[in-house]
């Protein structure tokens, strides 16, 4: 069935538009007609404009309405036509239109997943298809709603954890270039021929470089960001600058809580919708970003796939705290891996709340102490040379 985009006028002359699916070009206008419509515009949608990305935010909407329609009792389709209802002239809408489409015409909700790889990734679908097999959707829609929603709350703590301190680095190098390419130059002339203080020499040498390379210094500070994009994006290279990144002591540790916070939720989840423990483990380490704890997931794997614990590796390997590889351990013994992972996870997300918290407590201060320093040294360099004139002019 191809699916249309359509607008046009009611009969009270509001304008409208949408998405429609149907059989055939003709179908598709009739079926608008019948709803008093007048068509201006009627074209299919190509495969690029169906591939569309759900945001984060829709992603746990959709997830968290379809997990409350299973609950009350709702049919799956019924369920799925529903939302698709909700989001009608939205960009997400041609989703929602062809999964209702794919479950009419006898296709799994797992395997109609699969068709928006970029909007379900292989975890959600995994759940998904876990779910199906165990006729308890509703419960995986309802762990999946509390993933996403954790997730969503981490990420957005890292953000606004950094806006401040961003937004104070931007201030300061504004006030900076302001200084050096504005007022410096101004007063540059008030010096010309004058014995100055060295510090007001070194702040005009410096206002004059900057002005007279300012292109050239634009150019190359462009280039350097693309060449870094563009690096970042190899694998290599990103190894290479995590080793860098995290061979400072705090960040590898903020790293590592975040990885254990992802990893053992995630985990959790997937343990407790009957997914396989290996399997369990090869979904689990592609959300962490740390590339030295995922080698160490990937060890597991083998570990386990020859009869071992889970737990002697993580004893052996120095990323994993002492603390983790006990309660893992006690898991193995008591046969309740879940939700040991799940308070593995809790616990970390604790410590990590107070370590963002001291972070940009310590951060914001010292951001305020460097651009009062430097601001400061610019006016000291202007005012010491205008101190020696007031003088001069008073004798």
């Amino acid at each position: 069935m191809a699916v249309f985009r359509y607008s046009g006028f009611l009969e009270n002359g509001k304008k409208i538009s949408g998405i429609i699916d149907a059989d055939s070009h003709d179908l598709a206008k009739e079926r608008l007609r019948k709803r008093q419509m007048f068509i201006t515009d009627l074209a299919q949608l190509t495969e690029k404009e169906r591939k569309v990305v759900l945001k984060s935010d829709v992603l746990l909407s959709f997830t968290r309405d379809l997990s409350q329609l299973l609950k009350a009792g709702l049919p799956l389709y019924e369920s799925l036509l529903t939302i698709e209802e909700k989001y009608q002239r939205t960009k997400s809408h041609a989703i929602f239109l062809d999964l209702c489409d794919c479950l009419k015409n006898g296709l799994s909700l797992s395997s109609a997943l699969k068709k928006y790889p970029d909007s379900f990734d292989e975890i959600y679908i995994s759940l998904v298809h876990a779910g199906e097999q165990t006729g308890s959707l509703h419960t995986i829609y309802e762990q999946l709603t509390m993933l996403i929603t954790k997730a969503q709350k981490l990420r957005k703590q890292l953000v606004s954890a950094l806006i401040y301190p961003a937004f104070l680095g931007s201030f300061c190098l504004v006030v900076v270039f302001s200084l050096m390419f504005f007022v410096v130059p101004s007063m540059k002339d008030l010096f010309e021929g004058r014995q100055v203080h060295a510090l007001t020499q070194a702040v005009l040498s410096l206002s004059s470089f900057l002005i007279s390379n300012s292109y050239t210094l634009l150019f190359s500070t462009l280039f350097l960001l693309t060449s870094a994009s563009l690096g970042l994006r190899q694998k290599v290279t990103k190894i290479y600058m995590q080793k860098i990144f995290f061979s400072i002591s705090i960040f590898r540790k903020v790293a590592l809580r975040i990885s254990f916070v992802r990893f053992c939720r995630t985990l959790s989840i997937l343990l407790c919708g009957g997914i396989p423990m290996i399997k369990a483990l090869q979904l689990s380490k592609k959300v962490i970003k740390y590339q030295a704890l995922k080698d160490v997931i990937t060890q597991a794997e083998k570990h386990l796939e020859e009869g071992k614990p889970l737990s002697t590796l993580f004893k052996s390997s120095p990323l994993v705290p002492s603390m983790v590889s006990r309660m893992v351990a006690t898991a193995e013994e008591t046969g309740s891996m879940p939700a040991m992972l799940q308070s593995i996870a809790d616990i970390y997300e604790d410590e990590l709340e107070k370590d963002i918290q001291q972070f940009t407590t310590l951060l914001q201060p010292c951001l305020l102490l460097l651009l009062g320093v430097i601001v400061g040294m610019v006016l000291l360099s202007i005012l010491l040379p205008l101190t020696d004139v007031s003088s001069f002019l008073s004798t």
